[in-house]
C-alpha cells in the first residue's frame, strides 16, 4: 500500500510542478531542460521504489501511475473546469497588433518568442503584421497574420 501512496503523491506533486513551471517550458525544451528532466526522473524513481526493488513493487507502481493518469483524463472529460485547471487554456498574447505585456510576463514569454513563431511558418518579420498571437495549451504560439 505504501507504494501506491508514494506513486500517487509523487504523480500529483510532479504534475503541479510542471503546471506551475509554465507551458513554454515543455514546448521549448533546451538541452539543459532535458538534463533536468532526466535528473528529476532519477530522483522520482528513488522516491517511488525506496528500498523495494522487486518486480512486484514495480508492477504495482506502474499500474498505480497508469490508473491515476486514466482517472485524470476521465475527470477532464466529465468536468470541463477540471481540464482547464489541469491543462490550462489558450492565452491571447497579442491582440490586433497590440502586445499584452501583463500576459507575456505572466506566462514568461517575450516578444522575441512571438516573432520567432511568426517567422517560422508565415515569414512575418514585425509585430504590427500580426493580428493575434495565441499561446496554446501545449506551449506552442499560434500566429494569425493581419489581412493584407
Amino acid at each position: 500500500m505504501e507504494t501506491v501512496i508514494r506513486g500517487l503523491v509523487l504523480y500529483v506533486l510532479l504534475m503541479l510542478i510542471f503546471r506551475v513551471s509554465g507551458k513554454r517550458t515543455l514546448y521549448d525544451a533546451t538541452v539543459f531542460d532535458f538534463v533536468l528532466l532526466l535528473i528529476i526522473a532519477e530522483t522520482a524513481e528513488q522516491a517511488l521504489v525506496g528500498e523495494d526493488q522487486s518486480m512486484t513493487n514495480s508492477f504495482v507502481l506502474i499500474i498505480t501511475l497508469l490508473l491515476a493518469d486514466i482517472t485524470l483524463s476521465l475527470l477532464k472529460q466529465k468536468f470541463n473546469y477540471f481540464g482547464k485547471v489541469l491543462d490550462g487554456v489558450p492565452i491571447i498574447l497579442l491582440d490586433d497588433g497590440k502586445v499584452l505585456h501583463d500576459r507575456l510576463k505572466k506566462v514568461r514569454v517575450d516578444e522575441a518568442d512571438i516573432l520567432e513563431s511568426a517567422r517560422d511558418p508565415q515569414g512575418l518579420q514585425r509585430l504590427d503584421q500580426i493580428k493575434y498571437a495565441i499561446l496554446e495549451k501545449d506551449g506552442k504560439i499560434t500566429i494569425i497574420p493581419k489581412e493584407k
